[in-house]
């Protein structure tokens, strides 16, 4: 068993966000039934070429393990049928444009008061109040209004989109957060609730040391590159051949580095004793460090570093990552039963054991008869 066997999750989610949440559900071992429009179904079956039965890669990646249910959420017969499958469900997580479920009857208060048990999670893009609050938006929009663009790149370079969709992603990982804790509060009222969340609320959450030390000290936040504004070294740099990132988070690591780089001497120089001392002195450090680095290879220098105990690593490539032995070692890669291609599996285990997606992404309105299915009871 997994640990959300009996949980049943209707999603009607659209491309990453609200999808990337179901499908953590059902790789954690929810039934997720995944609600999509007639014409096409979810928008991220056609974001790339076709991939596998007509569908693009990203729609298998994020939808795995679902069951899917064509309706028009536009007809009172459509809306009929998913009250009737929420009536067995635990949770709602959807991602539909706001103002969109209020239109259509579907709004949280109104649901929530049909279905008392429902955990009903709404994901926006700018919040559920405030001005902004019916306003859509997409992954860069709020990397960008969020301040995670400001923060991202080179020093007096432009702000930088992070390349991975930490603000979708995280935005579902909180809304999955979010769901947990109320199926919990569920089991002691026997009432669920509205969760929402956006991705607004995520990419300030992201912000939050930078957003801090302006609020709290007045530090207007710098772009470090690979560094850090509280360490020195704390950043990549350049062997003979290739980047490497070493990071002397204390003191005692400083004086590792400075014996593998054959300068003692610097860890008793007035200017380097403490981080304090090197943060106000990097100026002189620095330009030092990345001329010894240049002299060796980034392998010899990786061999070094461990052996003296200073944290370092390849700055890699994704194909650099898949090759390395810990990336094999720890099996993140996992194939759908029924399939000839691996998505990334969730990144958490329970004693040891890694969930795995029950079964591949659905065709669409595969399930339509499956989806009633009586479930298991949940508390």
């Amino acid at each position: 068993m997994k640990p959300l066997d009996g949980v049943k999750v209707v999603e009607i989610g659209q491309v990453f966000a609200g999808p990337y949440a179901g499908a953590v559900l059902s790789d954690l071992g929810a039934e997720v039934i995944k609600v999509e429009k007639p014409q096409g179904g979810d928008d991220a079956r056609q974001m790339g070429r076709d991939f596998r039965r007509g569908d693009a890669l990203v729609f298998h990646e994020f939808n795995r393990g679902k069951r899917s249910v064509a309706l028009d959420l536009k007809s009172a017969e459509g809306v009929a049928v998913l009250h009737a499958l929420l009536e067995q469900a635990d949770i709602l997580v959807h991602n539909m444009r706001p103002g969109v479920p209020e239109s259509l009857g579907l709004g949280g208060a109104e649901t929530t008061a049909r279905h008392p048990r429902l955990i009903y999670c709404e994901m926006g893009a700018f919040g559920h109040r405030g001005p902004m609050k019916d306003q859509p938006g997409y992954e860069p929009l709020l990397q960008a209004f969020g301040g995670l663009s400001s923060i991202t790149g080179e020093p007096g370079g432009k702000p930088v989109r992070m390349g991975a969709s930490v603000v979708d992603q995280g935005t579902g990982m909180w809304t999955v957060i979010g769901a947990l804790a109320a199926l919990q509060q569920r089991a002691r009222t026997g009432r669920g609730c509205v969760i929402n969340t956006s991705l607004f609320e995520t990419a300030f959450a992201w912000a939050n040391q930078k957003v801090s030390a302006l609020v709290n000290q007045g530090e207007q936040p710098v772009r470090h590159a690979s560094g850090h504004p509280g360490f020195v070294p704390y950043e990549a740099f350049d062997a003979s051949d290739s980047p490497l990132l070493v990071c002397c988070g204390n003191d005692r690591l400083f004086g590792k580095f400075c014996g593998v780089l054959g300068h003692a001497e610097w860890i008793t120089d007035g200017r380097f004793v403490t981080n304090r001392d090197r943060l106000a002195n990097q100026h002189a450090l620095l330009p030092m460090i990345r001329e010894i680095m240049r002299r060796r290879r980034r392998v010899e220098w990786l061999g070094l570093l461990v052996e003296a105990g200073v944290p370092c690593a390849p700055i890699n490539t994704i194909e650099e990552m898949l090759a390395e032995p810990q990336a094999q070692a720890m099996e993140m890669l996992a194939t759908p039963p029924g399939e000839d291609f691996a998505v990334v599996a969730l990144p958490i285990s329970f004693d040891g054991t890694r969930p795995l997606p029950p079964c591949g992404a659905p065709r669409l309105d595969a399930d339509r008869g499956a989806a009633f299915e009586t479930p298991r009871p949940v508390p």
